[in-house]
């Protein structure tokens, strides 16, 4: 047999299967990636609006001490979040204030040290508190689903068209 005629098609498959790769792993880091912050010491992330970003937010999640998750409970709007809420968090047992931030997306996740904390999240006036008891080196979470009948319309900034259409009825 002519190992000539092997090597050719031998070097287009590899080839092929390395630009196929690489072009896959590009196309995977199209976003960047959420800034971290700080509140009050505390280290948080905030993400997961479109599907890459979301996909990212869960892939890292176990690495931080708390994922917090924010929904409707409504599978129309599954998977959307683009409001910001209000997250407080407060030691469990005495009260005293942790963290305080927005969040700017379905997910936030916290480098919270361990304890036990009630953590409240405000949207549209309507608060929902929960308990989260973080452990060293166990991710801890907890989803915050507003119902279904939540008036998601009233805290979401008002689109650029709108604005445009508002702006040109008052100056006549």
């Amino acid at each position: 047999m002519n190992l000539m005629r092997l090597r050719q098609p031998m070097a287009a498959l590899v080839l092929g299967g390395t630009a196929a790769f690489f072009g896959a792993m590009t196309s995977a880091h199209a976003f960047s990636n959420p800034p971290i912050q700080m509140a009050q010491g505390v280290e948080y992330m905030c993400g997961g609006t479109s599907k890459d970003e979301a996909a990212f937010m869960q892939m890292v999640s176990p690495r931080w001490a708390a994922t917090l998750e924010f929904g409707i409970n409504d599978s129309t709007q599954k998977g959307s979040f683009p409001a910001r809420a209000a997250v407080q968090v407060r030691e469990k047992y005495t009260g005293r204030p942790v963290m305080e931030a927005q969040s700017q997306g379905p997910y936030m996740l916290t480098r919270l040290d361990p304890g036990a904390y009630d953590v409240n999240v405000t949207l549209g006036g309507l608060t929902i508190t929960q308990t989260l008891t973080v452990i060293a080196g166990v991710p801890a979470r907890a989803v915050f689903m507003w119902p279904s009948n939540f008036d998601m319309a009233s805290v979401l900034p008002p689109a650029p068209q709108t604005q445009a259409l508002a702006q040109t009825s008052a100056g006549r």
